[in-house]
């Protein structure tokens, strides 16, 4: 399976680490040309506001819309959320939502970089023992459609959710050393399930 991940900014070679520890060989992503190798691409943490900028500036925006168009699956994590929303309630005049997932989030919704915090989420999905996870300057799903399958909360608002072969998540697994959300993703590569975005 071509798996990408976008290494324009943020915890790149985070999510390389943990993808290769799963048997996946996953390439960089920066180029429309690197892009068209993959079947799923891995949208990391980082600054929404930066990596929209750099989508710009690599000329990345068309070529990623067709590509999710034609079914490349996304697993995206605090920042990659926030580009892949349909809304962002507090972004910055005309920043990037792709519109991929029906989703609302809100950005930095824990406040400043000190303000972050390590915790323990229930994933039923990838078993009974909690996931380990950290929310570093994280945003917030508000709202979801009906189309999106919540996996795991966090003060009552959604944290982790699936739509369609679609995994997005408002903290990093990547850095905690826990591999499950990774694995799930890439278990979910077959064919498309009806009704799935």
């Amino acid at each position: 399976m071509g798996v990408g991940v976008l290494a324009l900014q943020g915890d790149v070679r985070e999510h390389l680490v943990v993808l290769r520890a799963l048997g996946a060989e996953p390439r960089l992503v920066r180029t429309a040309a690197d892009l068209a190798a993959c079947t799923a691409l891995v949208l990391p943490g980082g600054e929404s506001t930066t990596m929209a900028r750099l989508i710009e500036a690599f000329q990345l925006e068309p070529p990623l819309r067709a590509a999710i168009a034609a079914g490349l699956a996304c697993l995206s994590t605090c920042a990659g959320t926030i580009l892949l929303a349909r809304t962002i309630e507090d972004g910055l005049p005309g920043q990037l939502a792709l519109g991929v997932l029906d989703i609302a989030v809100r950005r930095n919704a824990f406040g400043p970089q000190r303000e972050s915090f390590e915790a323990e989420l229930a994933v039923p999905a990838v078993g009974s023992e909690p996931v380990p996870v950290a929310f570093i300057r994280a945003p917030t799903i508000e709202a979801v459609g009906p189309g999106v399958e919540v996996l795991a909360t966090h003060l009552g608002k959604p944290a982790a959710i699936r739509q369609g072969r679609h995994l997005a998540l408002t903290f990093h697994p990547e850095i905690t050393g826990d591999s499950r959300l990774h694995a799930l993703f890439l278990r979910g590569l077959g064919p498309t399930p009806e009704g799935g975005g």
